[in-house]
């Protein structure tokens, strides 16, 4: 996975600032105010029709131009915070691809866990057999005739168990040691 640092927010600039507070209704409310205070000026007679229309048409076109220019600004700062996102997302896409390969790996080793756990078991079960094989043989002999044996012929039964448990405390070892290098 890829090394994901949180992105700084970056506050608004003086532009977004502007285009938020046109956008609101308090500037719908000055809007209009100025409006009809321009036409009731000029119903009054305090200023003739023409230049009223001419100073409000060349005011609101300039606002036109100067908003749609912020618009802009705003638009395109908010596209490259689309991409941004956009990249975010495929980099957690490709994170989610990833775990999902490191958990079929996951379910591999599991898999080769349990057979092994099965394989010792079985080696398990086949050393319980031999011991108890064992343990009817020696039950059979009389108790002078095995201490009459040499050793180093036939193991005694506390010899063989002893040696079965070193056998599986090796097996479990090895056991652990292919878990840690999985």
């Amino acid at each position: 996975m890829k090394d994901s640092t949180p992105k700084e927010v970056v506050p608004p600039t003086g532009v977004e600032l502007v285009v938020a507070g046109i956008g609101s209704t308090k500037s719908l409310v000055v809007h209009t105010i100025i409006f009809a205070a321009s036409f009731l000026a000029a119903l009054a007679g305090l200023v003739e029709w023409d230049r009223m229309l001419l100073v409000l048409t060349t005011l609101v076109s300039l606002e036109a131009i100067y908003l749609s220019l912020l618009i802009q600004i705003t638009v395109n700062r908010h596209t490259q915070s689309l991409k941004d996102v956009e990249e975010d997302i495929e980099e957690i896409q490709e994170d989610v691809e990833e775990l999902g390969e490191d958990m079929e790996d996951i379910q591999e080793d599991l898999e080769e866990i349990s057979e092994d756990i099965d394989e010792i078991q079985e080696d398990v079960e086949g050393i319980q057999e031999d011991v108890e094989e064992m343990n009817e043989e020696d039950d059979g002999e009389p108790r002078e005739k095995k201490a009459d044996k040499p050793k180093g012929k036939k193991p005694t039964k506390a010899e063989t168990l002893e040696q079965l448990t070193k056998d599986v405390a090796r097996v479990l070892a090895d056991l652990e040691a292919l878990k840690k290098t999985k």
